[in-house]
């Protein structure tokens, strides 16, 4: 009889820890496919760019303003999916009265021009996805822009163009990025009034949701 009992506490306990064992392989898979699941996300965020050229000051229908209408649609980008941003700050000086600003803009556009810029991206090999926005000057973005496409090959990589306008919408920006990226995926593009992007942030957050962000 004390010879039974033995065995059946030594099978319980063997039965103990194995459940034991198991629980914890399961807690530790668990963990890990959390961490994984986090690291994915990190490395998704990590993958996406925004590149924006953007103007305050004097602009039409808003005013003399103190942030481009563009920046405020690039940092909301950025505030709901944590991506990264490149700001074409052109080494021209375009802080001027709206009127004359149409003028010099309809004259790099015809002259072809390529204005400079400050600073660069360090490898951009590492972005999968790039926004790419501005405001409408004379029925495309601002040719400092061109002067970013020419130096940097985006081709393989999927962009989303987007503008900020008073009337324009995207005018031929679409176009515009998929000559100079033949090659680039070129999602539908997006507009939204400069005079919205500070009261309708809602219309950005549903745009970001149908990209699947």
């Amino acid at each position: 009889m004390k010879k039974k009992i033995t065995l059946l506490s030594i099978a319980i306990l063997l039965l103990f820890n194995a459940c034991s064992h198991s629980n914890a392989n399961n807690e530790n898979n668990n963990n890990k496919t959390d961490k994984d699941m986090n690291t994915q996300i990190e490395t998704n965020k990590e993958k996406v760019l925004v590149v924006f050229f953007s103007l305050p000051g004097e602009q039409y229908s808003v005013g003399n303003i103190k942030v481009g209408n563009t920046k405020i649609v690039a940092d909301l980008i950025c505030k709901h999916i944590g991506c990264s941003q490149f700001e074409i700050v052109a080494d021209k000086d375009y802080a001027m009265p709206y009127n004359d600003l149409i003028k010099v803009a309809k004259e790099e556009a015809n002259k072809g021009e390529l204005p400079t810029y400050k600073g660069k991206i360090e490898n951009i090999d590492q972005y999968s996805t790039i926004f790419i926005g501005g405001p409408v000057w004379w029925g495309t973005y601002p040719q400092v822009m061109f002067s970013f496409f020419k130096d940097y090959d985006l081709n393989n990589k999927t962009i989303i163009p987007f503008t900020t306008h008073e009337g324009s919408g995207l005018a031929s920006c679409v176009e515009d990025v998929k000559q100079a990226y033949p090659k680039a995926n070129v999602l539908k593009g997006f507009s939204i009034y400069g005079h919205e992007v500070r009261t309708n942030e809602k219309k950005v957050i549903d745009w970001l949701k149908d990209l699947g962000f």
